[in-house]
């Protein structure tokens, strides 16, 4: 195909083709330009990239339901002692394929949508930072064992009175079975990763 033909295949001047082929974006055999590979140089390296209409409108919304960022995240495999932009690093720095231009807007609006949807999880509160949650977890934990502690000198006395004994001996039998109790319960673990699914 000569460079008229290839202008009016696209739909743009003569002009633009010539500006295509200082560029380099054209492959010609010849004097004619090769129309598959010019066009896979196009759609590469053009901002519009070349339009191809593969499936209808209605096909493409029915096969593209968003997910949440938890369904995204929860694709990701972390590593052991990985962060988050550790991953993403390690994502993208493996054998990727390059994008073309098309590909790659497209890959940075959904990234950017799905920020703003973690954003806005975050702020409305149904997304909470680990460390606020490991760390609330913690201060319950503690609450519940001062609590368990300050039980037997509490209740003991009431009980001795009560059963009609000595309130020391109580308060002590009470409070030997309470730490008995707390040390077999251990230290609270954060470990939400079991719970996730």
């Amino acid at each position: 195909m000569n460079q008229s033909e290839f202008a009016a295949l696209h739909g743009v001047s003569r002009k633009t083709v010539t500006k295509w082929k200082e560029r380099g974006w054209l492959v010609f055999a010849g004097d004619d330009i090769d129309v598959d590979q010019s066009n896979a140089l196009l759609k590469r390296y053009r901002r519009d990239g070349i339009p191809a209409v593969t499936q209808t409108v209605t096909q493409a919304q029915k096969g593209n339901k968003r997910k949440t960022v938890t369904q995204a995240a929860a694709e990701v495999t972390l590593e052991a002692g990985e962060s988050a932009g550790d991953a993403a690093n390690r994502i993208l720095s493996g054998n990727v394929e390059l994008l073309d231009f098309d590909e790659a807007r497209c890959f940075k609006e959904n990234y950017l949508g799905l920020m703003a949807q973690l954003e806005y999880e975050r702020k409305s509160g149904s997304l909470v930072e680990l460390d606020t949650a490991t760390a609330i977890l913690f201060e319950e934990f503690r609450a519940q064992r001062d609590a368990w502690l300050n039980w037997p000198t509490r209740v003991g006395p009431i009980l001795a009175a009560d059963l009609g004994v000595e309130a020391d001996r109580v308060v002590e039998a009470l409070t030997a079975h309470v730490h008995k109790q707390i040390a077999q319960l251990g230290e609270p673990e954060a470990n939400f990763s079991e719970r996730e699914g």
